[in-house]
């Protein structure tokens, strides 16, 4: 009640402040918000699966625009969580990630608890497989924080993450071109090339943007006894073809196409403090490389209705994923000394379809009403060789097995939103998802001769309500609140074990957030409150000759968070800007027959202080010579896991971590030449509390660099 009272008090002291900010210079900010497009202070997003100001949007929103990902030098999901306070990882080498966001944490289950978007193709298959999003050529990022089940469906319990991309120019031949040059402390030189090239096929009525970024090297990590040195050199290759057609004045036609190929040789990232990696039984052994390569397919075709906008997205995704995993339980464990290698292959496949219906006037009603259809498959081969690892002789194999599985989700879901102006100032909104998902799973373990695939089914299904308010305190500051709902599918276990059920979250929120009327402050505040029910955790459960991973619902979680941001023009080209996160969780009530967690315990991965400060100064050094300079620190405690099916200490815990990175760029002409470094103190630290399984990355080493590049 403490935590909640201050909560409350911070979001009223700000609410207070906010029309003396917002009123202290200048003209009101145009409410038009095509204004965006002029030049002015609106910041323009589509989380609504509308086009609106920032600002008008009744949720958090962290939004990153696409020279903001550049100059920060985020490329990578991977370097968006540090720029998010609030947001963590769990990362199993590139492309290969579980996001959390606002303490909604959980790297179990059927799907993922925030989702990613890629313009209208979701890039989400399963929990695990959340598909490399490159940020090269996008307008924006925006992160939504809270249940989005809405709007964008049951993998965002907890948000979204949308990347949205660049369109054809239809009146102009455009283009860039870059190379980047980079060294890695104790590593290997890292090298990258990117271009972008805009063509107008038929003059405003058809082009084409091209996007492509190959990389190569920039690896740190040794496996000695194999003679392997910077074996985490990444070979990337990543191109986005996007084309679209003005067929009349009010249908659109938009194609993308995606081609991702990365190859690692030491794939997963997991290191040693000193650099090296863990190999089970022989340390000399080389493990298959990591390997994933996506063809991705996306036919958007919009059309003006005059009373609404029509819009259909269709996508596929083909995805195959090979990666080795090493793994080691026997530090501070109560499980028997084991470790062990394993070659997985992963082949998956996923098709949606949505159609949706937005109102596009700007009367007091606004409603959005869709249909949204998926189908998803997924197969997995692994193939285990476990040692053990306190015997005479620990390279002698307990055995070799092989595990089969193929796993499908057909699913469909019927979602609308709508919302009513009640006064010049007063808007009142209410929206709903329902949500259907068939699954079917089969699997085989050639150990114990089970000859045949055995087969589980069964349906799941939600209604995911929300309700919200939006008062205009002035012209640019808005105050909301709002209650929603998440929904995670159930699944299954291996046969024989019982199946688990659906998670849910309720989350009440409330926030403001505005701008100043000349712009040159904006700021948000948002305190939430997440009641997590049927929470899943993975227990270990021994069958007689192995450990073997079992889900269940454990019980209810608490969350309590606070959030804020601020960007200031402190002075002419001089902005400064800070964002933090403060949250706490507690679980609450618990199953007496899972011992996995107790009431009392935190939630994993959730660090309680977060924040980000940042200063940006643009200068010119001539006429004709524009330059910037921009210096970014990120600071994140220290996150746990905890674990006592496994470990005999707990919680195990990764580093508190900062990070301070910085850049410089001048343009001369069309030629700009930028130098920088990120983790200048050269931190080396677990990002990662899963260490005791040796199965947790570190911070990458300090890395310098240059960057040229050419538009044209």
């Amino acid at each position: 009640m403490k935590k909640a009272w201050l909560l409350c008090t911070a979001i009223s002291v700000m609410a207070f402040a906010a029309p003396v900010a917002a009123q202290s210079t200048g003209a009101p900010a145009s409410d038009d918000i095509d204004d965006a497009e002029a030049g002015t202070d609106v910041i323009v997003v589509t989380a609504a699966k509308r086009v609106q100001d920032v600002i008008d949007v009744p949720i958090a929103i962290a939004t990153i625009s696409g020279d903001e990902l550049e100059q920060r030098g985020i490329g990578t999901v991977s370097d968006l969580q540090f720029a998010v306070p609030g947001m963590t990882m769990r990362e199993d080498g590139p492309g290969s990630n579980t996001i959390f966001l606002r303490g909604i944490v959980n790297q179990y289950g059927n799907g993922a608890v925030v989702g990613q978007y890629l313009d209208e193709l979701p890039m989400t298959l399963t929990a695990f497989d959340q598909l490399d999003v490159r940020a090269h050529d996008l307008e924006r990022v925006e992160v939504l924080k809270g249940p989005q089940g809405t709007l964008y469906g049951q993998g965002s319990v907890a948000g979204t993450v949308r990347y949205i991309t660049k369109k054809p120019v239809l009146d102009a031949f455009e283009g860039s071109l870059a190379a980047t040059l980079s060294a890695v402390d104790g590593g290997d030189i890292g090298w990258g090339f990117e271009n972008v090239m805009n063509l107008p096929i038929v003059e405003d009525k058809l082009g084409l943007r091209i996007a492509s970024r190959v990389e190569g090297g920039g690896g740190w990590q040794d496996q000695p006894a194999a003679g392997i040195k910077n074996g985490n050199d990444q070979k990337l290759v990543n191109i986005r073809a996007k084309a679209l057609w003005r067929a009349t004045d009010r249908l659109d036609v938009e194609v993308m196409y995606i081609f991702h190929r990365n190859k690692v040789e030491l794939g997963l990232g997991y290191e040693n403090p000193d650099r090296t990696v863990f190999v089970a039984g022989d340390p000399s052994t080389v493990l298959v490389p990591k390997i994933q390569e996506n063809h991705i397919g996306n036919l958007t075709l919009t059309a003006d209705l005059g009373f609404a906008t029509l819009t259909s997205a269709t996508s596929y995704i083909d995805n195959d994923h090979q990666y080795p995993f090493a793994y080691q339980c026997g530090l501070d464990t109560n499980c028997d000394p084991f470790e062990g290698n394993d070659d997985r292959f992963d082949t998956g496949s996923l098709f949606t379809q949505e159609v949706r219906l937005a109102t596009q006037d700007s009367g007091p009603l606004q409603w959005t009403v869709g249909f949204f259809y998926a189908d998803l498959k997924d197969n997995l081969i692994a193939d285990y060789r476990t040692f053990d690892a306190s015997s005479e002789t620990p390279f002698v194999s307990i055995f070799t097995d092989r595990f089969v599985s193929e796993a499908s989700s057909e699913s469909y879901a019927l979602f609308g939103d709508v919302s009513y102006q009640l006064t010049d100032r007063l808007q009142v909104g209410v929206g709903g998802r329902y949500f259907h998902d068939k699954q079917k799973t089969a699997s085989t373990d050639f150990f114990f001769l089970v000859p045949d695939l055995t087969e589980q089914s069964g349906s799941f299904e939600d209604f995911s309500p929300r309700g919200y308010v939006k008062y205009d305190i002035s012209d640019t500051v808005n105050f909301y609140a709002s209650v929603g709902s998440g929904f995670r599918s159930g699944g299954f276990n291996s046969p024989g074990d019982p199946p688990y059920e659906p998670e849910n979250v309720l989350t009440y929120e409330a926030g403001i957030k505005g701008r100043s009327a000349d712009g040159g402050i904006t700021f948000e505040l948002a305190g939430f409150f997440n009641d997590y029910s049927d929470m899943l955790r993975r227990g270990l459960v021994f069958n007689g000759l192995n450990f073997t991973s079992q889900l269940s619902n454990i019980g209810d979680v608490e969350i309590i968070g606070l959030e804020g941001g601020i960007s200031v023009e402190a002075a002419q080209g001089l902005t400064l800007s800070a964002t933090g996160a403060w949250i706490d969780t507690e679980v609450k009530a618990i199953d007496a027959a899972d011992a996995t967690n107790l009431p009392g315990d935190a939630l994993d991965y959730v660090p309680e202080i977060s924040f980000s400060i940042s200063g940006h100064y643009e200068f010119d050094w001539s006429a004709d010579m524009p330059g910037f300079a921009r210096i970014d620190y990120s600071y994140r405690d220290k996150v746990s896991y905890i674990d006592r099916t496994t470990f005999d200490v707990f919680p195990q815990f990764s580093d508190s971590i900062g990070l301070l990175n910085a850049r410089i760029g001048v343009e001369v002409s069309d030629v700009s030449v930028e130098l920088f470094a990120t983790n200048i103190t050269n931190e080396n630290k677990w990002l990662d509390p899963y260490h005791q399984w040796r199965n947790a990355n570190r911070t990458r080493p300090r890395t310098v660099g240059v960057k040229v590049g050419m538009d044209f």
